[in-house]
């Protein structure tokens, strides 16, 4: 089983770019050419949704404050900007268990550890993918699979400041759902090292 290397590709990425990368880091890992690896960052200001023809969840795209981006996931519309750490997961799981289901969870425990260092209790819910707060959702998972090796992962809300572009969607397709992040359940400002540190240091544990 390859240890998990980690990329911190830092703020204001664009989705095209990074997906691309995604793109051609999933054939290196299915060539062998490199190990499981985990990709960290903050996006620039974005839309995204899984290939559906239901794209209810965007409410109104042509009133969207930011632009809007197709992808193949799964799941409703979502949103990635500043203040939101995002991880792409590309693992083989041929090397692992070739189990998507238990991937999501691993990633979602993940999270659940990472937010407990900062004294919030994160959850499951029974039947909805993610990692919640009582009925606050905090982080968003969606993942893709291809020859067993995985691609697209998490979106945690670690900054308040992650969270008014909610307001323009259904965020995950879910109504009522209410969004929340790590500086408001926490109660006190977080930087964004701080929580890329402490889920380079969770992933790491469960993945490895």
């Amino acid at each position: 089983m390859s240890i998990i290397q980690f990329k911190d590709l830092g703020t204001d990425q664009d989705f095209q770019e990074t997906w691309d990368l995604q793109e051609g880091l999933v054939q290196q890992r299915r060539d062998k050419e490199i190990g499981d690896t985990i990709i960290l960052l903050e996006h620039a200001p974005v839309f995204t949704i899984g290939r559906t023809r239901d794209q209810s969840s965007l409410q109104n795209p042509s009133q969207l404050p930011h632009p809007v981006v197709e992808i193949n996931r799964g799941g409703q519309g979502t949103f990635h900007g500043p203040g939101q750490l995002v991880g792409y997961a590309i693992l083989d799981l041929a090397e692992r268990k070739k189990d998507l289901h238990l991937h999501l969870r691993n990633l979602e425990e993940a999270i659940i550890l990472s937010l407990s260092k900062f004294k919030v209790d994160a959850t499951r819910r029974d039947g909805l993918t993610g990692v919640w707060v009582d009925d606050r959702k905090i982080a968003s998972l969606g993942v893709g699979v291809r020859s067993w090796v995985t691609l697209h992962g998490f979106a945690l809300n670690v900054q308040n400041i992650s969270l008014p572009p909610f307001q323009f969607i259904t965020p995950c397709g879910i109504d009522g759902v209410s969004m929340t992040s790590a500086e408001k359940e926490a109660g006190r400002a977080i930087t964004m090292e701080e929580m890329r540190r402490a889920m380079r240091e969770s992933l790491t544990k469960v993945f490895n």
